[in-house]
């Protein structure tokens, strides 16, 4: 039986990777590349890259750049940021990113949902949702890196989401973001039980047994993270690490 996948999430910010603590504050990691590199060595599952500014800056994502982190990486690779049209989407798929993350303009322009599977398929087709808990206690969708708050209930967002053809849904709590304080669950099981299409979970792993939680008891099909893959210690050094595989056959169902 194959185990759920477990993805390093990884954030870029103009030419570097950094990780941030709710979405703010972001501390830098070094040159993608290089990264890149140490996770081949360590046969991880998957990986995502997510363009931080890209939206924010109104610029389209680093294609170039993609491209040079394409041709080392030896798995599959998921991206999200700045991605706006079905060009975009051509471009990316052309320069060897296997699944393109909608966050932003699947909320914007929730067409190109349903353009992007119609074109691609909907296993290439990810929605990405930021969720943070509003000052009345309920879940709500923030876009444009969690700077705009969009009223949508998670729920009811994943729901249509998977209506237009999303083939996966990536959940992101900006409230336990590099917090490495484990998953928010509840966020996780609701998502999950309303749709039939995988749920991959992230924001706040921070041990293996929070991987497993988020499968076991969140429903999730796989589990992100990114402190917990990239910092070791109390002082947070920066260290790329991902578990070995009997770990992970031990720890997940």
């Amino acid at each position: 039986m194959i185990r759920p996948r477990v993805i390093p999430a990884l954030l870029l910010q103009g030419q570097g990777l950094v990780k941030t603590v709710k979405f703010k504050n972001p501390t830098y990691l070094g040159d993608p590349i290089n990264i890149v590199r140490i996770f081949n060595d360590k046969e991880v599952d998957e990986l995502v890259f997510l363009d931080i500014t890209a939206t924010n800056e109104n610029r389209p994502p680093a294609f170039k750049m993609l491209a040079n982190i394409t041709s080392e990486c030896f798995m599959p690779l998921g991206y999200g940021g700045g991605i706006r049209s079905l060009d975009d989407i051509k471009t990316l798929l052309s320069i060897g990113i296997e699944k393109v993350i909608l966050n932003t303009s699947a909320v914007e322009q929730p067409a190109l949902v349903r353009t992007a599977a119609d074109y691609a398929g909907s296993q290439a087709v990810v929605i990405s949702m930021d969720v943070k808990k509003n000052f009345l206690g309920k879940y709500e969708v923030w876009t444009r890196g969690g700077r705009k708050g969009t009223g949508l209930d998670p729920v009811k967002h994943a729901a249509e989401m998977e209506r237009q053809g999303a083939g996966e849904l990536f959940i992101n709590s900006i409230d336990r973001d590099g917090t490495m304080q484990g998953y928010d669950i509840e966020l996780i099981r609701r998502v999950s039980e309303a749709v039939s299409i995988p749920v991959v979970a992230c924001g706040g792993a921070g041990k293996l047994q929070d991987l497993a939680d988020a499968i076991k008891m969140g429903g999730a099909s796989a589990a992100a993270a990114g402190s917990l893959f990239v910092f070791q210690g109390p002082l947070r050094g920066v260290l790329i690490s991902y578990p070995a595989q009997a770990d992970l056959k031990r720890v997940l169902p």
